[in-house]
């Protein structure tokens, strides 16, 4: 009765390892007079299986449309500047079973932004353009949605922080035609951070993608006057 009973056990074993393998569909393929069978695995297979590697590097370039947004009225911007973005990305898969990655890099960003109503210290009003040069590092979660496997087609969704240091720029007033830098007394800090979020689709080797930064740091030299940036961007870029 044991010996059955085991058998019975192994039986029950055996048809549930059967039905749990994959299922593969066999199609025809023709040559001449004579017909060739060809059996192929249609399932979708998962991300790990189907990318080769769990690392990527990258290049990235794009255009940003900054922003500076301030309590302070002399700089405080009015309208959008349009500026450079490029850089070198890397990330790295998180789990073996999942498409989440870990993703930094370098970039040169052109921020700042625009006004056309500063009131002076002479009382006239002005027209500004504030530029803000960082070098900024991301630091972003992003998971890689398999939409056609076939054509090597993801979608990325993306969120995390960044954060930058003033390179370089100048301020503008178009009144008095005169050109200071961006980090004199007054104006503004070097340091800046804050969220990034946006959503890139890779193609192959291909790739592009549209974020936000919503710069969250005090880039003010006026303590009481918060002054902060913003920068929608478009990237395009390749991975290998």
């Amino acid at each position: 009765m044991k010996r059955l009973s085991l058998l019975l056990l192994i039986a029950v074993l055996t048809a549930g390892a059967v039905a749990a393998q994959p299922r593969h569909r066999t199609v025809i393929v023709h040559h001449g007079q004579s017909g060739r069978h060809a059996s192929f695995d249609d399932r979708r297979p998962s991300y790990s299986s189907w990318h080769r590697t769990n690392t990527y590097f990258g290049l990235r370039l794009g255009l940003n449309a900054a922003s500076v947004r301030s309590e302070a009225n002399a700089l405080n911007g009015t309208s959008m500047k349009a500026g450079l973005n490029v850089g070198l990305v890397g990330g790295v898969q998180l789990s073996y079973r999942t498409p989440l990655f870990f993703e930094t890099g370098l970039f040169y960003s052109q921020k700042g932004g625009k006004s056309s109503n500063v009131v002076t210290s002479g009382g006239r009003t002005s027209k500004f353009t504030y530029n803000l040069d960082y070098l900024q590092v991301p630091l972003l979660l992003k998971y890689k949605h398999m939409a056609d496997w076939r054509s090597r087609v993801t979608i990325e969704p993306f969120v995390g922080a960044f954060v930058g240091v003033g390179v370089g720029g100048n301020i503008k007033d178009y009144g008095d035609r005169v050109a200071f830098s961006s980090y004199e007394n007054g104006f503004f800090k070097r340091g800046d951070a804050g969220l990034k979020l946006g959503c890139g689709v890779g193609f192959g080797m291909g790739y592009a993608d549209v974020s936000y930064e919503l710069g969250l740091a005090n880039v003010g030299q006026d303590a009481f006057d918060d002054t902060h940036t913003g920068s929608l961007t478009l990237n395009i870029g390749i991975n290998f």
